[in-house]
């Protein structure tokens, strides 16, 4: 019915038409049509810049993630299956985010292409637990490996730096993530460019920028200052930048001496981790072990001088 009365509408119009035509021969008549932009032709125009400040922000299909994740995750905080849906995650998951950890892409943000869809503690819990034992067990090594050869010295393993390493580790994992994420949010109240990760995306970056230290850390073994230092400075250039292609998107749009303050205080907490772990774990001031007293036949004592 819909397409008959359109017919009749039309042909109505054009029975006007002629009739006005037929009125008045000299008149002339012109067609004036809205111009249109295709469809294809406008989109093309937006997608660049779209694209751009998807990939640097990590903004695309953000709400559609968000709105998927709350509901995936509105079991109460208090089950079993509210903190189940954070190790929801398969091998090929992790190993592909430690890889991206380890060779990060320039320009690239680390929460858009590894973490954003689905975020995990599994990852984190378990590089830092195994940093821990790593620096602890490699730094009773290096201890054991200096010290190797003197006749006064005896090996005793030193098992409060597990418990120290732990501390350390566990406390920047988890404290400095907490902060960074407050900030974020007061800032993204006071400037409404600014990107807000969620605390558990912020959890995983710092997670998984840590595990470049695991094998760093069996390389600090090598009794050499010179050779330490220079694995550290480089584990510290890798693992930094993750940090800093994932948070300075997040705070460019901000006041640029709070966003430059922001980054530099992400850079100098990360460096004063690693910087901490070698001088405390592996670089020790070499102990002054005493001269042991043995007693000889005539009554009188020898204090023997290691070398």
């Amino acid at each position: 019915m819909a397409a008959v009365d359109d017919l009749k509408f039309q042909g109505k119009e054009f029975d006007d038409a002629a009739n006005l035509l037929a009125a008045n021969p000299d008149a002339t008549t012109i067609s004036i049509d809205e111009p249109e932009i295709p469809k294809n032709q406008h989109s093309r125009l937006q997608e660049p810049r779209r694209e751009e400040d998807d990939e640097l922000l990590g903004t695309d299909d953000s709400d559609k993630t968000e709105l998927l994740a709350g509901q995936k995750k509105s079991a109460p905080f208090w089950t079993f299956e509210y903190y189940q849906t954070f190790f929801d995650v398969d091998t090929y998951q992790v190993l592909d985010r430690i890889k991206g950890s380890v060779f990060p892409v320039p320009g690239k943000n680390f929460v858009r292409l590894y973490i954003r869809s689905n975020p995990d503690l599994y990852g984190p819990f378990w590089i830092c637990a195994t940093l821990v034992f790593t620096i602890a067990v490699s730094g009773n090594l290096s201890n054991f490996f200096i010290h190797l050869g003197k006749p006064t010295y005896h090996y005793v393993p030193q098992f409060r730096k597990v418990s120290i390493a732990a501390t350390a580790i566990y406390a920047y994992a988890w404290l400095v993530p907490l902060a960074l994420w407050g900030f974020l949010m007061w800032r993204n109240s006071k400037v409404m460019n600014i990107v807000s990760y969620s605390f558990l995306e912020i959890v995983c970056v710092y997670g998984y920028s840590l595990f470049v230290y695991i094998p760093t850390a069996i390389l600090w073994i090598i009794p050499e200052k010179v050779v330490r230092w220079v694995l550290m400075i480089f584990s510290l250039c890798l693992s930094g930048s993750v940090l800093v292609m994932t948070f300075w998107p997040a705070v460019r749009d901000d006041n640029r001496r709070i966003a430059l303050a922001t980054i530099g205080t992400v850079v100098l907490l990360h460096a004063l981790l690693a910087v901490g772990c070698l001088a405390y774990f592996f670089d020790a001031p070499e102990l002054d072990f005493p001269a042991p007293i043995i007693p000889a036949r005539n009554g009188t004592t020898v204090v023997t001088k290691s070398l």
